[in-house]
């Protein structure tokens, strides 16, 4: 799996031409430009024309760009991808996706461009069938990442919002399960009240926890503390490079382990050190 950093995953409505612009400076590590939940019905076409001409220009630097398309299944799905396929977007984001199906035929579609021929695909993970399905849709072509979606999932499961998310964590984990399978990323649900610094903050460790790579925010305000949730830690980077040490001079001397802290220190364990030092680097890179 890619070291690529995706700590902070902004949403970004596609019709509002300041707030793609001011996009281009933010401390971000993906964008999702967003033809669907954020942008009205009347909008759509304006939107998707919009979003087609900023990506041509471009100026988005190191920022991971992904689309997020109306359901192939609506009447603006495929007038979306038709609009941003010339512009051979990095990655389009699918909603409500049920089924390794529904990837298959966006791939093909894909397929046949050649100016899509690198472009990944996302998607969604927000209705009951899809988390069924979790593990075949991440196996599915072009899949690069899965993104939470559990304002609508938790509408699906009629659970209500606890600030531990109990309801959701099978859910969550299926996912997660499902991503490290199948070698890609998988990003946490965004947090709705994004003047609750204390709220985000505890809903990022929870998910950086659990395993995911970063978290879907709503508003500029939330990027500072999921890039410092998300990111390794000064305390961990320091570890990770004394456990590469220890294990190294460990090894010249015919050794399999080393110890560290009082604690042993195997391959495994070096290979996850070297992830996180893979990622610091990464992060550093983004400037």
């Amino acid at each position: 799996m890619s070291a690529r950093p995706y700590r902070s995953v902004l949403y970004i409505p596609g019709s509002k031409p300041r707030a793609l612009d001011k996009a281009r400076s933010l401390t971000v590590d993906a964008i999702i430009f967003d033809l669907e939940d954020a942008v009205a019905v009347e909008e759509k076409a304006n939107a998707r024309a919009l979003l087609a001409e900023t990506l041509a220009t471009g100026g988005y630097g190191a920022r991971a760009q992904i689309v997020r398309l109306n359901g192939m299944d609506t009447e603006w799905g495929r007038a979306d991808l038709d609009a941003i396929m010339p512009v051979g977007p990095q990655a389009v984001l699918l909603p409500k996706v049920d089924g390794p199906e529904m990837v298959e035929a966006v791939a093909r579609q894909l397929d046949a461009n050649l100016a899509t021929q690198d472009t990944q695909i996302w998607a969604m993970m927000e209705t009951a069938t899809g988390i069924l399905n979790a593990a075949a849709i991440a196996r599915a072509p072009r899949m690069a990442g899965l993104v939470l979606g559990t304002n609508d999932l938790a509408k699906e499961l009629t659970c209500r919002t606890r600030a531990d998310r109990e309801p959701l964590l099978l859910s969550l984990q299926m996912c997660l399960l499902a991503a490290r399978a199948a070698g890609i990323a998988c990003i946490d649900g965004v947090y709705n009240a994004f003047k609750d610094d204390a709220g985000l903050r505890a809903e990022c460790e929870q998910g950086r926890d659990m395993g995911f790579d970063g978290k879907t925010l709503i508003h500029p305000a939330q990027l500072d503390i999921a890039n410092t949730v998300f990111a390794p830690s000064e305390d961990e980077i320091a570890l990770a490079r004394r456990q590469i040490e220890a294990f190294r001079a460990a090894e010249a001397e015919g050794q399999g382990v080393a110890v560290v802290d009082g604690r042993i220190v195997e391959n495994l364990h070096v290979v996850t050190a070297e992830a996180t030092l893979a990622k610091a680097d990464a992060i550093a890179a983004l400037g």
